[in-house]
């Protein structure tokens, strides 16, 4: 796995809209994310530039792919990143 290194918290929500993530709240730079595919499933990105590697994969990534049942490979492939 390639794990990108210059992802931002914008480009990350921007990415996960495609997945049917949406921006339900925002408290300082955390945005709060739902989506109601395959269950309701909450995330929150940090609005950071760029993110840092471990908050990325383990923060982020790892669960998103876990409740839709993906590896976190074929996660990133689907987000483009």
């Amino acid at each position: 796995m390639k794990i990108p290194r210059n992802v931002n918290g914008s480009a990350l929500v921007q990415a996960l809209h495609t997945l049917g993530y949406e921006s339900i709240r925002q408290h300082g730079s955390h945005i709060r994310l739902t989506t109601e595919v395959n269950g309701t499933h909450h995330v929150t990105v940090p609005n950071h530039r760029p993110l840092k590697t471990g908050t990325l994969i383990g923060g982020v990534l790892k669960p998103v792919a876990a409740h839709h049942k993906l590896s976190v490979d074929e996660l990133l492939a689907k987000l483009g990143l």
